[in-house]
């Protein structure tokens, strides 16, 4: 079997392997309009062929920015496309992709991959570790009013109805502001946007857009939505693809204005971070319901010094990580020092506070998940008590990470 980097000429092929390995067919894309896959980057994509000749499997990536704790932002490499033909899977195809994807990544001078994992037990044993996590949430519109607050209400502006077609700058511009202070949010960048190369607001299709605006008149946040209605039942459910917001006003505003929306029977929050004060908000604390409750962003360090480096720390403390790498081959103690914020890792001989697989650090990285939950899944092992208390200060960050966007 021979694996190779794709060009622009092999786009068909790609995306034929890949599809015949999820068992799907490409819809045309009508008006002269382009797909999701437009946004593909073919130098980075990868193609198994086997001794005959014939294509089975497929792996891309993309080239995005992802924020860390302390609004750092850096590239990371968006993993995607990933498939086997039905006929040569447990055959090594995968694996064998996997890890030409992870030595080309780190001929790049990469540090940081990431992927959206269609069945969670596949990607672990490459080295990635759900990072962020995401929920839906229903609410029936006779439960959905609003308690009056407890405090005082900052902020004000307004809210403006807008098509999606109307409003493609402000969406862009908005997303852009929110996801360099949002921990775990990936860029978008223009390509995108102007391709129509994902989901919805991404994707032109038919949706209303509600725009915040602060007193001053700048957009601080938007809504994507649209209403459909059940043949079966007549009920009316209002659809929130995402919403986007730079301050809590902007925020409180669209829950608001969702939620008092007419004729409608209930109100869907497609992707909301599981910290959203939505329920905190709603006079029935019980009324939102929550539909899913899912991992997001996976993510994996490809190299654990620069990773560790990179983003901003909120406690001081030293800690020596003993990391296991079985697909890399590596295993690997490190010394970790945080002070004033920022942090060194090197390699040591020192002995360990914690020995966990780098899928696990990957995990507690962006300070959605506690090492000392992992320590009590029996994942990370903690050679003295005092470790995982560290550890959880250590890792903490200054905000929930969250991910919005699909890829």
């Amino acid at each position: 079997m021979d694996i190779r980097s794709t060009t622009d000429q092999d786009l068909d092929v790609f995306l034929g392997t890949l599809n015949a390995a999820f068992g799907v067919f490409r819809k045309p894309v009508a008006d002269g309009g382009t797909g999701w896959w437009s946004a593909f980057e073919m130098d980075r994509n990868l193609l198994a062929v086997s001794a005959d000749g014939r294509p089975v499997g497929t792996a891309g990536a993309y080239s995005f920015e992802l924020t860390l704790p302390g609004e750092v932002t850096v590239p990371a490499a968006g993993i995607t496309a990933v498939g086997v033909l039905p006929s040569h899977r447990r055959q090594g195809v995968l694996t064998a992709l996997m890890r030409h994807q992870l030595a080309q990544l780190r001929e790049r001078g990469e540090f940081l991959s990431v992927l959206l994992a269609s069945e969670a037990a596949i990607y672990r044993r490459f080295g990635y570790g759900p990072a962020t996590y995401t929920q839906q949430l229903t609410v029936p519109h006779r439960e959905a009013a609003l308690a009056a607050p407890r405090a005082q209400a900052h902020g004000g502006g307004s809210v403006e109805l807008r098509t999606r077609s109307e409003c493609g700058e402000v969406l862009e511009e908005v997303y852009d502001r929110y996801r360099r202070v949002q921990p775990g949010a990936l860029s978008r960048p223009h390509r995108w946007w102007a391709n129509g190369a994902g989901q919805p607001p991404i994707a032109p299709a038919p949706r209303y857009v509600a725009v915040h605006r602060d007193a001053e008149g700048v957009a601080t946040g938007y809504a994507s939505y649209a209403v459909d209605a059940d043949p079966a039942t007549g009920t009316r459910t209002l659809t929130v693809d995402e919403t986007v917001t730079t301050t809590d006003a902007a925020s409180t505003a669209l829950v608001r204005y969702l939620l008092g929306h007419d004729l409608v029977d209930r109100v869907v929050f497609k992707h909301f971070p599981p910290e959203h004060p939505l329920r905190w908000q709603l006079a029935d604390f019980r009324a939102a319901q929550v539909n899913r409750h899912q991992d997001w962003l996976w993510v994996r360090l490809l190299d654990v010094p620069r990773a560790l480096t990179a983003r901003s720390w909120f406690a001081d403390g030293e800690l020596v990580l003993a990391v296991a790498d079985p697909l890399a081959g590596e295993h690997t103690r490190y010394a970790l020092t945080v002070r004033d914020g920022k942090a060194q890792c090197v390699p040591t001989d020192a002995e360990p506070d914690l020995s966990l697989d780098v899928s696990d650090l990957a995990s507690i990285y962006l300070g959605g998940t506690t090492p000392s939950t992992l320590v009590r899944a029996g994942h990370i092992h903690a050679h003295h008590p005092a470790a995982a208390t560290l550890a959880d200060s250590l890792f903490h960050s200054d905000r929930a990470p969250h991910c919005l966007h699909w890829f």
